[in-house]
């Protein structure tokens, strides 16, 4: 069913708890999560029953302080990780608070996302910009906390080959994030060349551009080809049934295939080939853990996601700034939730 994404509409600015901060919500990106609620009104089995705000690439600046906070105060710049455990269950305890199934997760529904002027947010989810990092970077930390968990995920390290499938954003933090982990050569696949053309820029090392259609053997054996010998790891960043039959196909004997990219609930893939040649199949569910990383690659210059935006829009824009997205334009657009700062 199609949603509708209203114009922006007016609710009581929200009074912290003592754990939590009220923020000036500053910039926003738009990521294909968002679009594809819009669109379809669910993914998976999380549906749209009720009106939802959307957004959870977010960062702003703190406004009020709850009681018991801390390490924040008013004024400072904060970056926002969107999933807040509810409960210290053995997910929590492991360190692996992704798992919960209890989490919080801003623009899931049933719970609200921070594309609005002001957000309540968790302190201990909200992590301090240091002067040198835009607003913008601080919300862009969201896709790159992808990366950076998807990357630990595969055991990307010092001289590992790696081949990504999809240069959307998603596909593309994983290649600045492979780089900054030691991978000495990565190659990546899209079916636009534009997005290669970008990928190239940022440091790929080599670039394939499929074709619908191409048999999953025939391009694994091009990424061989083309590398030299098959990649250590492969991530998987389309969801495209045909894509994870490639990623598996390429893939090095005893090698990694992790799946970042989410597609149809079922898939036919060559899992005895997997399974034969030892090549382990690795699940990626958000992050954790992510976001004091992302601000030190960030901070020291190892990793620019600054070229990723390409388009602004203000808050009260926010249908175009959908609309732009949904066409593919562009890699990362931007939303500016505050008037009076419309800066990166």
């Amino acid at each position: 069913q199609n949603m509708r994404i209203k114009p922006p509409e007016n609710r009581p600015v929200p009074e912290p708890g003592p754990d939590e901060v009220l923020l000036k919500m500053h910039s926003v990106g738009i990521c294909g999560s968002d679009v594809h609620f819009w669109q379809n009104g669910q993914i998976g089995h999380y549906k749209v029953t009720k009106p939802m705000v959307l957004g959870h690439e977010a960062s702003g600046r703190v406004v009020k302080v709850g009681a018991a906070v801390r390490h924040l105060k008013v004024g400072d710049r904060v970056a926002v990780e969107p999933g807040v455990p509810r409960e210290m269950d053995e997910f929590f305890k492991n360190g692996r608070y992704n798992l919960s199934p209890s989490i919080f997760f801003c623009a899931t529904p049933p719970d609200d996302g921070n594309l609005c002027q002001y957000y309540k947010q968790n302190s201990n989810f909200c992590y301090k910009l240091p002067d040198n990092l835009t607003f913008e970077e601080g919300a862009l930390i969201e896709p790159l906390s992808v990366a950076i968990h998807a990357c630990r995920r595969a055991g990307v390290t010092l001289g590992s080959t790696v081949l990504i499938c999809g240069a959307g954003p998603i596909g593309l933090v994983c290649l600045l994030v492979a780089k900054a982990m030691g991978a000495s050569r990565v190659i990546i696949t899209d079916l636009l060349e534009e997005r290669l053309t970008v990928a190239k820029k940022l440091g790929a090392d080599f670039q394939l551009t499929v074709k619908r259609g191409h048999g999953a053997q025939q391009l694994a054996k091009t990424v061989e080809d083309m590398l030299g010998a098959q990649p250590h790891i492969t991530i998987e960043c389309t969801g495209a049934e045909s894509s994870i039959q490639t990623a598996i196909y390429a893939t090095r004997s005893g090698g990694v295939v992790v799946l970042v990219g989410l597609g149809a609930e079922m898939a036919t893939v060559p899992l005895l080939n997997a399974a034969l040649r030892e090549v382990d199949i690795r699940g990626v569910f958000r992050y954790c853990n992510t976001w004091p990383t992302a601000i030190d690659m960030l901070a020291s210059g190892q990793v620019n996601v600054k070229p990723l935006v390409t388009h602004r829009f203000p808050l009260e824009q926010a249908v175009q700034a959908f609309e732009t997205t949904r066409q593919g334009l562009g890699i990362k657009v931007m939303l500016k939730c505050d008037q009076n700062d419309q800066n990166p």
